[in-house]
């Protein structure tokens, strides 16, 4: 066995081991921190095939963003779990009928890609100029042919990212928060008193 198979096996139980813990871990923070795992170790696997640019978008896009805002949602509504796992037993079979969905779909794909091949399924390959690496020649379609689709979804991620904001954005009263405008506008009469206390006396409030 070589060195690429020792990886690849490594990665994949690594996949799905953290895969498993995401779904069975109590501690929600615990489950994203094994998902940001298995971002990462599909990544890699990603590299093995030869697709750096779905690697490095696995990497930034799901790891940078999707799961770390997970994480902060987690951690910032003061969600009671205990509530959540109540209603388990009641949506367990629906559950179960949507999983075996997706494992029969999953056992399909990795049938038919083991028969044919997955180069077979292409008709063209990917990158018609060789030389040029899969990174940088989707990069040249998506800033050519694909350009305006390509800005479009970043307004769309824009305006959720605004509305994620918005929607859990809080002013809780009694809070002390800084005004930048009062400190500025503040003036030596405004900020320091003077007062005249006679000796012998203390200063009461």
């Amino acid at each position: 066995m070589d060195l690429q198979a020792i990886a690849f096996y490594l990665l994949a139980a690594i996949t799905v081991a953290s895969g498993l813990l995401v779904i069975t871990a109590r501690n929600p923070v615990h489950s994203v921190l094994f998902l940001i795992l298995a971002f990462f170790t599909a990544a890699g696997l990603f590299v093995m095939l030869g697709a750096e640019f779905l690697a490095m978008l696995l990497v930034v896009v799901y790891v940078g963003a999707v799961a770390v805002l997970f994480l902060f949602v987690v951690m910032m509504l003061d969600v009671d779990f205990s509530q959540l796992r109540e209603g388990f037993s009641r949506y367990l079979p629906i559950g179960m009928v949507v999983g075996g969905v997706l494992a029969i779909e999953m056992i399909l794909v990795a049938t038919t890609v083991a028969n044919r091949g997955a180069a077979s399924l292409n008709a063209a390959p990917a990158n018609p100029d060789a030389a040029l690496p899969n990174a940088e020649a989707i990069g040249r379609v998506l800033y050519t042919d694909y350009v305006y689709f390509f800005q479009a979804a970043g307004l769309v991620l824009l305006v959720a990212m605004i509305g994620a904001i918005v929607l859990t954005l809080r002013h809780r009263p009694g809070v002390r928060r800084q005004n930048i405008g009062n400190q500025v506008a503040r003036t030596p009469e405004s900020g320091m008193e003077i007062v005249q206390i006679k000796s012998g006396e203390g200063l009461s409030e």
